[in-house]
């Protein structure tokens, strides 16, 4: 399998198509992307995740049944990939009926040495998350409920390193804490962004770390500048900003920031990763309130470290739950959302797209 989904993903035409802009076929040649805008979905339905889910109009699917990858799972990428992509059957064709694609190696899964830098140890991690490469074939392969505990989400992470499949931004998050799990001075929390382009909405998610009084993240994008950075940044704000600026450098308006806590070094912990403490609506935000709003969250951030977590499940227990992949689902629970701090109450109207840009959608 990781042959065929590699080959699907390595494709020159494939990755081009998919790492600059969304194209349709259309007859046999390549058009631009004739995708309309479509309504913001509610964020509760998108933290969960429907059986098609879009970012910038353009749809994807999640396996849902684990691994092996059912047989039906398994043809509906296929058919996915001929209806979104420019000569997506012919690809497929190729691929599937090839009889000398090359043996794919499993990246080594990098070990942690306490006498090894944490900036080069985070290094790795990212060279790590890297390796295992972007996955462009619209169907994610690692269902990620974000309302399951910690737990069972590290389950899930495993389940990644086994498999060494290509994985997105969301995926990279949880493997990124996972393989982070050991390094107990490096506090981590997600980081989300929204930006838009040409009338269409995109959603990204990298894993922020905190180390020393310097900020930095790991993850995984299309784009180099959307993931890694190294632990340089001297503010939360810092962070953000370089962010921004990597957006402008593909024509998106960075929109909102969505900012958890640190998460648990605990991997049998029970509690949820709270994703979203801290939602800042950049429109309603003036440069001075948003730094003001970064530097609360900072010391909320802070102020959690000391409060104890809730105790982990014994041994038997965790055997009883098993790999959420291959049993019945965890139980959904719902983070509060009396602590989440929404930005501003004032309403701008956001700027409509250049018209010149002809339907194209830069995806980052």
């Amino acid at each position: 399998m990781s042959s065929v989904v590699l080959g699907l993903c390595r494709s020159s035409g494939l990755l081009e198509i998919c790492g600059d802009c969304v194209w349709l076929p259309s007859g046999g040649g390549m058009l631009k992307a004739t995708v309309n805008s479509v309504e913001e979905r509610d964020e509760e339905q998108e933290d969960e995740g429907d059986e098609e889910l879009r970012d910038g109009g353009v749809p994807f699917y999640i396996n849902r049944g684990g691994f092996p990858v059912d047989d039906e799972t398994w043809e509906r990428m296929w058919r996915h990939v001929a209806r979104i992509h420019a000569n997506g059957e012919a690809l497929g064709k190729e691929i599937r009926g090839a009889t000398d694609l090359p043996r794919i190696p499993i990246p080594s899964v990098p070990s942690y040495q306490p006498t090894t830098p944490v900036p080069q140890h985070l290094e790795a991690i990212q060279k790590y998350i890297r390796e295992l490469q972007y996955n462009h074939t619209g169907t994610q392969f690692f269902e990620i409920k974000k309302s399951r505990p910690l737990t069972a989400l590290m389950d899930i992470a495993k389940e990644m390193t086994r498999e060494a499949l290509p994985i997105k931004c969301l995926e990279a998050v949880i493997l990124g804490i996972y393989l982070t799990n050991n390094m107990p001075g490096v506090e981590r929390f997600p980081l989300s962004f929204k930006s838009q382009f040409s009338g269409n909405h995109f959603h990204h998610i990298v894993l922020g770390l905190h180390i020393g009084g310097r900020f930095g993240a790991l993850g995984m994008s299309r784009r180099e500048d959307l993931m890694f950075k190294r632990l340089e940044f001297r503010t939360l704000m810092d962070l953000v900003q370089e962010f921004d600026g990597a957006y402008r450098g593909y024509w998106h308006t960075l929109r909102k920031v969505k900012i958890g806590q640190y998460v648990s070094h605990d991997p049998h912990s029970v509690e949820q990763i709270e994703w979203k403490h801290s939602i800042l609506d950049l429109d309603k935000l003036t440069k001075e309130e948003l730094r003001k709003e970064l530097d609360r969250h900072t010391r909320d951030m802070r102020l959690k470290i000391g409060k104890p977590a809730p105790p982990s499940p014994t041994k038997e227990r965790r055997n009883i739950m098993g790999s959420p992949l291959r049993g019945p689902s965890s139980p959904i629970r719902r983070i509060s959302r009396v602590e989440r701090r929404p930005s501003g109450e004032k309403k701008v109207l956001e700027q409509k797209a250049s018209a010149d840009m002809n339907g194209y959608q830069i995806r980052v």
